[in-house]
């Protein structure tokens, strides 16, 4: 059989060899715009759209995806390529993998090359939702501090020239301002981050930047559009080449860019939307009054989990999650923070059994075909551990609860920024848009011991709190002095 590649006139001929979309995507209307279309949003946001559009005709609620930055290009051009189709592959732990077409995405806009598409796709009548998945270093926010950066060079730009969009900030208010002066009904903005409250953030962000450029388009932007807080959960590593090959050689399918991720999918939203929302109940989202639980429940188990594994793996030369859970050693020390000293923090989480939901983390995280790696997990950790391990600590520190197994990670983190390469000699992929600062500090670790934690943007006060301070000093004198990081884990044990 001859390769086939992926776009939509072909589909008809690719579903006798895997599950294809039983609709098409001419009558979809946009009803949801995103932007940051990456892997995740890919195995999540759209694999539940794809769902209901299978299941329940809901052509209301296509996607339009929307990307800001240079470095989307890649992506558009596949997606163009592809009618905005492409491969769905869930792989199982016992090898089996279920692969499916997804079209839920209708189309790709790059909005460097064309911002007034972008406005005007975002501002149109038939856009209910503006959906994101930017990453934390996308809300533009002190990690230190909360508050909005208004020394950002792009945010400049667009305060004085609100027709030169670059940000995030800079679209949804060039679309939210047009639609106010339409007269069209606001959108939802509905933030799928691993930020906790993460609606909240973005409402936060958000306005601070309207208010800036204008205070009356602010005051309408308060009263009118709404930000529910959500929880996402799907791990989702980076796709391979094998993950290409194997299509060819299993379906004689040429696609670009699939997506690879595990089996389980998670979506708990606030059921706060200004201007209607799909029925995502009837696919599996949990809508609730208050997603806090449910969120904090996962950035401080599993994202912090995987920190904790990912940070001492990088160094001991694991390459990824699944390698660290088959070393004894990195799985007791991961489930002795978990429950030590993330649980005792959390409280309780209605409808979760904690102790179920921990013995389902270690299992998705052993997943032998979820490869995921420990670069991926360690990136951008600048802005993830201030929110996924930092309070966990400040907490523990208030309560007189265990620090001991974060305040290693920290340590670890810190040697990870200074020596850049693993206890083998081997060079580490680390991909931080703050190395050069984390590791301009880990650098005077030899002469002051605390260098790495005055870095207040970052660790807050901790560099203050004396039983903190003591312990990491402890890691870092060691790790300093040669003794391995898988070494000092256990020796917690």
């Amino acid at each position: 059989m001859e390769l086939t590649y992926l776009h939509e006139p072909a589909l008809d001929s690719l579903s006798e060899r895997l599950p294809c979309p039983t609709y098409r995507q001419e009558p979809l209307r946009t009803g949801i715009v995103h932007i940051g279309v990456g892997g995740f949003h890919r195995s999540h946001q759209a694999y539940y759209i794809h769902e209901l559009l299978q299941k329940h005709d809901a052509f209301a609620w296509g996607i339009s995806g929307v990307g800001l930055r240079d470095g989307d290009r890649k992506i558009n051009e596949v997606l163009h390529k592809q009618d905005s189709l492409y491969t769905l592959m869930v792989q199982h732990p016992d090898g089996k993998v279920d692969s499916q077409i997804i079209g839920a995405l209708r189309e790709y806009l790059l909005a460097i090359d064309h911002p007034e598409l972008v406005v005007g796709k975002l501002a149109h009548p038939d856009t209910k939702i503006v959906s994101l998945t930017i990453t934390e270093g996308g809300y533009n926010f002190n990690a230190s501090t909360g508050e909005f950066n208004f020394e950002n060079p792009d945010i400049q730009h667009e305060l004085k020239h609100r027709d030169q969009p670059r940000t995030v900030f800079g679209y949804l208010t060039a679309a939210l301002n047009a639609r106010r002066a339409a007269g069209v009904k606001a959108f939802t903005v509905l933030s799928c981050d691993n930020i906790q409250h993460n609606g909240a953030m973005a409402k936060k962000m958000l306005l601070a930047f309207v208010r800036e450029q204008d205070p009356e388009l602010g005051q309408w932007v308060e009263e009118n559009v709404s930000f529910p807080n959500t929880m996402v959960d799907r791990i989702t590593p980076v796709t391979t080449s094998a993950d290409i090959d194997y299509l060819k050689e299993k379906y004689q399918l040429v696609d670009e860019w699939p997506v690879v991720c595990e089996p389980f999918i998670q979506w708990v939203i606030e059921d706060d939307f200004v201007n209607g929302r799909p029925p995502l109940e009837k696919v599996g989202v949990q809508f609730v009054p208050d997603v806090s639980p449910y969120e904090k429940m996962k950035i401080r188990l599993l994202n912090a989990g995987h920190s904790v594994l990912g940070i001492p793996g990088a160094l001991h030369g694991h390459p990824t999650i699944n390698a660290c859970m088959e070393d004894p050693v990195f799985v007791a020390f991961m489930r002795r923070f978990m429950d030590q000293e993330a649980t005792p923090v959390l409280g309780a989480v209605a409808g979760i059994d904690l102790e179920q939901y921990k013995d389902k983390l270690e299992e998705r995280f052993a997943n032998p075909n979820i490869k995921d790696a420990v670069s991926r997990i360690c990136s951008e950790s600048a802005a993830k551990l201030p929110k996924f391990l930092i309070p966990t600590i400040q907490e523990n520190l208030s309560s007189g609860g265990s620090i001991r197994y974060a305040s290693l990670i920290v340590a670890a983190w810190c040697y990870y920024s200074d020596k850049e390469v693993s206890e083998k000699g081997e060079p580490l992929e680390i991909i931080d848009a703050m190395q050069p600062q984390l590791r301009e500090a880990a650098q005077k670790t030899g002469n002051d011991p605390l260098a790495f934690l005055r870095q207040r943007d970052l660790f807050g006060d901790l560099v203050e709190n004396e039983r903190f301070t003591k312990s990491y000093v402890e890691y870092i004198d060691r790790i300093y002095q040669g003794a391995g990081v898988r070494k000092l884990m256990a020796e917690l044990l």
